[in-house]
């Protein structure tokens, strides 16, 4: 049904369909508006049977979904920035147990100093803690995603982030076509998990391993990552024949088959960059752009298909590996033969405008650009306080 909704809504009503049996949550911007609306659909009745949590921190969240779904429970929990940070242990733990636990992170700085708004440095700051990680270009694609997740975390016995840009996505109204109850009951079986937590048949998880294991297990949990590699696109076959929408998935590839330049970009953005790529083609500019849905693991073959034959490389980040430059660009560097450019932008929800893509791409096609470049920096104010610290 279309209906226009917030995106912190619209990604509730879809979580509340998937039938989720535990809900722990603890309020931080810009995600408090999904636990928001799910506990009142739990006070309500109409999310149940569902015990909703409240909890006192994002760690204790976290830990809260690994004892639910230890003993069964389809566990659910969102979290953003700081947030993220404060669950780093839990999540570890999540992982390493697989746990198909699916939690929501509405994309956002992190300080010091204090920013609200959105980038991507939380999610990307635990893109190696063995959670699948998932990015939504729109609303739609949120709340597809996140129907989508449960179904991939069950089959895999991994924990998925799907990742949102805070209020870029979370706050914005726009209309979004929820699922009905029944078309998601019948996408997503009732959970079965692998292993339960049972009193009446005591077992240990999580016990500690040596050094004559711990290569294997960390071994087993590479091999789980790239076995989603083929459930992911699979589901999301699945999903489109279900609901008739294509959604999800690995990559997506934009008016690249005869580009020389492409750009790759994750999240919100990649609208800005279709807008500006469409403009561009009119023009006669042989440009395309590819958005990276699956991040982790990373879709390196994918990649490197959707780039055959392409001269140039722009990868556009929502994030910044201080001391090295790019976090996405290592990753395209190892399913591309040339050597990308890396253009940070967006930083603590600094707006990235058409204006900027034009010239920005335009320095692309003319091989103007630099390995590392910062988007719509204010070189007066660094240059200045450079000359002032010294």
């Amino acid at each position: 049904m279309l209906k226009q909704v917030e995106g912190s809504r619209a990604v509730a009503e879809a979580v509340a369909r998937s039938r989720p049996e535990v809900i722990c949550a603890y309020p931080i911007s810009p995600q408090t508006h999904i636990v928001e609306a799910l506990s009142g659909l739990v006070a309500s009745g109409e999310l149940a049977p569902c015990e909703f949590v409240n909890v006192e921190s994002e760690f204790a969240a976290m830990s809260v979904a690994i004892g639910a779904s230890a003993t069964g429970a389809r566990a659910y929990t969102a979290t953003a920035s700081q947030g993220l940070l404060y669950m780093a242990e839990a999540l570890y733990n999540a992982s390493g147990l697989g746990l198909p636990i699916v939690m929501t992170v509405a994309n956002r700085a992190i300080g010091a100093p204090i920013n609200i708004w959105n980038d991507h440095s939380d999610s990307m700051s635990q893109r190696d803690s063995g959670w699948l990680q998932l990015y939504a270009e729109s609303n739609q694609e949120a709340a597809d995603l996140h129907v989508q997740a449960f179904r991939i975390a069950e089959e895999l016995s991994l924990p998925v982030m799907v990742c949102m840009d805070g209020f870029v996505l979370t706050h914005a109204v726009e209309g979004v076509d929820l699922p009905g109850q029944d078309q998601v009951d019948a996408f997503l079986e009732p959970y079965v998990p692998r292993q339960v937590l049972d009193p009446g048949d005591p077992m240990t998880i999580g016990a500690m391993v040596g050094p004559e294991a711990f290569t294997e297990v960390r071994y087993l949990a590479h091999q789980r990552h790239l076995r989603a590699l083929e459930v992911i696109p699979e589901v999301a076959a699945d999903f489109t024949a279900a609901f008739g929408r294509d959604s999800g998935g690995l990559i997506r590839p934009y008016r690249c088959g005869d580009a020389d330049t492409v750009v790759i970009a994750l999240g919100s953005v990649l609208g800005t960059i279709k807008d500006t790529v469409d403009e561009l083609r009119d023009e006669g500019v042989d440009i395309g752009v590819v958005g990276v849905t699956t991040f982790r693991p990373f879709p390196t073959e994918a990649l490197r298909t959707a780039l055959r034959g392409v001269r140039r490389v722009v990868v556009l980040e929502r994030a910044l590996a201080v001391g090295i430059g790019g976090i996405v660009t290592a990753d395209v560097r190892a399913a591309w033969s040339g050597e990308p450019f890396t253009v940070i932008a967006g930083l603590g929800g600094r707006p990235v405008t058409k204006k900027s893509l034009r010239a920005l791409f335009a320095d692309a096609v003319a091989d103007r650009l630099e390995p590392l470049t910062f988007l719509d920096l204010k070189h007066d104010v660094v240059e200045r306080e450079l000359r002032r610290t010294g």
